[in-house]
C-alpha cells in the first residue's frame, strides 16, 4: 500500500530496544560492527530487532538468533520458514548455552525464566541483556547483577530501569510520517527514530520529569532510555522521523522549514498532559501514604479505592468503624486491608493531643478544647496525623467550605518558612495551560505577597514543563484607566525587579492584554515576549469568581484549586469534586509538584 503501515509490537519495541542498545554500546565501548548479538526468540518482535539492529551496522553473522528448537543455522530444516531463513549464519552453535558462549548482547523475546543466570558467566565483559518478554522477563534484573554486577539490563517492566516502553515511540513516529505524507515507514525512519531517543537519554531530564518520578534520572548503566511521557518526546521524535523520511525519498509532503515545524509540535501538545502522566508513572513507581481525611464519605472512598487500586499508593482513611462496611458496599473485598484511623480508639490520640495542646495553648486554647478537637473534629485530626509523620500528604475540602477547611488546617500546619500560603486554578486546553493565583486563601494581598505568590507560582508552572511569563491583572493597563486599587500591582513589580528574578514578568494589565497577541501589541514597551500563562489576580474576591466562572462556564479543564506553599503537603478540594478529581490532586500532593 502506499500508506504507512506499522505493528507497534513489532516495530514500536525494535526501535526503543534499538534506541537502549545504541546507548548501552556506547557505555562499554562497543562498537556495533564488532558486537556478538544473540536473539533468543524468532516471532515478529524478534525478527524486526534483528532487521533494525542489522540496518543499524550489525553485520549479518554477528547475530545468532534461537528459537525453541535452538540456533537458527544454514542447513536446518525442521521448524523453519522463510523469516527465520533470512537469519540463519553458517555455525557450528545449536544451544543457547553455545550461542552466548562470548557474546556481547542477550536480546530477550522470549519466556519467563529462559535466561538462567549462569549463562550470563559465559558472556563478555560487561554484558547487555534486553529481557523484554512481558510480563515477566527472561531474567530479573536483581538475579541478573548478582551473577553479573558489570550487566547492563533492560526489560518490559516499569517496577525496573530501563523500560523498553513503546509509548516512548509509536504515537510520535507516525506523528512524523503523517506529517509529510510518508508513503512507508522505512528502516531509515526507523533508526532516526531510535537515534533519536537514544540522543535524548543522554540529555539533562527535565525537572517535570525527576519531580513527577521523585529521582533525578542521568544517563548511565539504569537510564540507557528516556522516561516515558517526557515532554520532549512530541519534538525530538517525530521531527527525526519526518526528515529521515525526506532525505530517504518517501515524503510526498515535504517540510521546508524543519525549525518552523519543531515548534509546532511543541504547541501541538499541552505539556501539563504529559506531566499528568507522568504524575500518574511516578506515583505508581514511588507510592506514598496520602490521608483521606473525611473517609466516611462515598466520594472520598471511591476516590481512596482508586488511589490504591491504581497502584499510586497507600490511602489512609479517617473515620468511625462502618467505614469497612461502607467499602464492602463500595465492592471492595477485603475492606479491612484499608488502614483506618479512628480517633475514639486510636492508640496515636494522647500523643496527638499532647503535639497539639503545645502548639496551641498559648494562643487560648484549654487542654480540654484541644482533646474536644482531636476528637471531633476530622480535619484536626487528620491534619496532625500528617505532622506526627503517619502520612505523606492530605486531601481534605468535601463536607466543609474551603474557607472554614484552611482555617482548620492552619491550626496544626504552619506556612512553610518565608513564603505566603495561596490557592492556584490550572485552566488546561488542548494546548495550553493557564495557571492563575491566588484563588482561595488571601483576600487583599500586599506588593510583597504577590511577589511571594508569583515565584511560587512560577515554580509550579516550570514543574508542569512550562515556560512561565506572569502577569499581574487589573482592571487597569499600565495606568488607564487610573485607580486606588493599583499601587499593590506596581509595587509588587518594583519588589520582583530588586529580586532579579529569572522569568518574565509585567503588570498591571488587563486579561485581554495578558492573553491576546493582538492587544498586547498596542503596549510595545510591554516585557512578556508573548501571552501570559500565569496570572496572578489583584485579590481573592476577583479571582476566586473568575476561577468559578471559568470552572462552570469555560471550555478548558480545571484543575484545582491546588494549595501551595504550606510546610506539607495538604491539598483542599472543592466541595463538588469528583472521586478522579481527588485521585488528581492526591497524586499531585503525592509527588511534589503541588507543594
Amino acid at each position: 500500500m502506499n500508506i504507512p503501515v506499522f505493528h507497534d509490537d513489532q516495530h514500536g519495541t525494535a526501535i526503543i530496544a534499538a534506541a537502549g542498545l545504541i546507548n548501552a554500546l556506547f557505555l562499554t565501548g562497543r562498537d556495533i560492527k564488532d558486537t556478538r548479538v544473540v536473539v533468543n526468540g524468532a516471532g515478529a518482535a524478534a525478527i524486526a530487532c534483528a532487521e533494525l539492529i542489522k540496518a543499524m551496522g550489525l553485520p549479518h553473522d554477528q547475530l545468532l538468533m534461537c528459537d525453541r528448537t535452538g540456533v537458527i543455522w544454514q542447513g536446518r530444516e525442521h521448524d523453519m520458514n522463510q523469516w527465520k531463513s533470512a537469519h540463519a549464519v553458517k555455525t557450528d552453535r545449536r544451544t543457547l548455552e553455545e550461542a552466548l558462549d562470548g557474546a556481547d548482547v542477550f536480546l530477550g523475546l522470549s519466556a519467563a525464566g529462559a535466561l538462567p543466570a549462569e549463562l550470563l558467566m559465559k558472556m563478555a565483559p560487561k554484558p547487555i541483556i534486553f529481557a523484554m518478554a512481558n510480563p515477566d522477563p527472561e531474567i530479573t534484573p536483581p538475579d541478573a547483577k548478582r551473577a553479573r554486577p558489570d550487566v547492563i539490563i533492560a526489560t518490559g517492566r516499569s517496577d525496573y530501569p530501563n523500560q523498553v516502553n513503546n509509548v516512548l515511540g509509536f504515537p510520535f513516529i507516525f506523528r512524523g510520517a503523517l506529517d509529510v505524507r510518508a508513503t512507508t515507514i522505512n528502516d531509515e525512519m526507523k533508526v532516526a527514530a531510535a537515534e533519536a531517543l537514544a540522543a535524548l537519554a543522554r540529555q539533562q531530564v527535565p525537572e517535570e520529569v525527576a519531580v513527577a518520578y521523585g529521582v533525578r534520572h542521568t544517563f548511565g548503566p539504569d537510564y540507557i532510555i528516556p522516561a516515558p511521557f517526557d515532554p520532549r518526546l512530541m519534538e525530538i521524535v517525530p521531527a527525526a522521523v519526518a526528515k529521515a523520511a525526506m532525505d530517504s525519498g518517501v515524503a510526498t509532503k515535504p517540510i521546508l522549514d524543519m525549525d518552523a515545524y519543531r515548534q509546532t509540535l511543541r504547541a501541538r501538545m499541552n505539556p501539563t498532559t504529559s506531566v499528568l502522566s507522568l504524575a500518574y508513572e511516578g506515583a505508581r513507581a514511588h507510592p506514598k501514604r496520602v490521608l483521606f481525611a473525611e473517609g466516611e464519605e462515598e466520594v472520598v472512598l471511591r476516590a481512596a479505592i482508586a488511589f490504591k487500586d491504581g497502584g499510586y499508593g497507600t490511602p489512609v482513611l479517617v473515620g468511625r468503624e462502618d467505614v469497612y462496611e461502607r467499602l464492602k458496599a463500595l465492592g471492595v473485598s477485603d475492606p479491612e486491608s484499608y488502614e483506618l484511623h479512628n480517633s475514639r480508639n486510636s492508640p496515636l490520640v494522647p500523643k496527638m493531643v499532647e503535639f497539639l495542646y503545645t502548639r496551641l495553648q498559648r494562643r487560648g486554647y484549654l487542654r480540654r478544647d484541644v482533646e474536644r478537637m482531636i476528637n471531633q473534629d476530622r480535619n484536626i485530626f487528620g491534619a496532625v496525623l500528617l505532622q506526627l509523620g503517619e502520612a505523606d500528604a492530605m486531601i481534605t475540602g468535601i463536607t466543609r467550605t474551603y474557607a472554614h477547611t484552611m482555617r482548620e488546617v492552619r491550626k496544626v500546619i504552619d506556612p512553610q518558612e518565608g513564603r505566603t500560603p495561596f490557592g492556584m486554578h490550572l485552566m488546561v486546553g488542548q494546548s495550553h495551560t493557564v495557571f492563575m493565583a491566588d484563588t482561595t486563601v488571601n483576600e487583599r494581598p500586599t506588593s510583597e505577597e504577590l511577589a511571594d505568590i508569583a515565584e511560587q507560582a512560577v515554580l509550579v508552572a516550570r514543574r508542569m514543563g512550562h515556560e512561565p511569563r506572569v502577569a499581574f491583572l487589573s482592571y487597569s493597563n499600565f495606568g488607564n484607566p487610573e485607580g486606588k486599587w493599583l499601587e499593590n500591582l506596581r509595587g509588587a513589580v518594583k519588589v520582583l525587579d530588586e529580586r532579579q528574578v529569572s522569568f518574565e514578568y509585567d503588570g498591571e494589565m488587563a486579561p485581554d492584554v495578558a492573553l491576546n497577541p493582538k492587544q498586547l501589541a498596542n503596549y510595545p514597551f510591554a516585557r512578556l515576549s508573548g501571552p501570559a500563562n500565569v496570572l496572578i489576580m489583584p485579590g481573592l474576591q476577583s479571582a476566586n469568581i473568575s476561577a468559578k466562572l471559568l470552572r462552570e462556564l469555560g471550555g478548558d479543564s480545571v484543575i484545582g484549586p491546588m494549595l501551595v506553599g504550606m510546610e506539607k503537603s495538604v491539598q483542599i478540594a472543592p466541595m463538588t469534586s469528583t472521586a478522579s478529581e481527588l485521585v488528581t490532586l492526591a497524586v499531585l500532593a503525592a509527588g511534589g509538584i503541588a507543594r
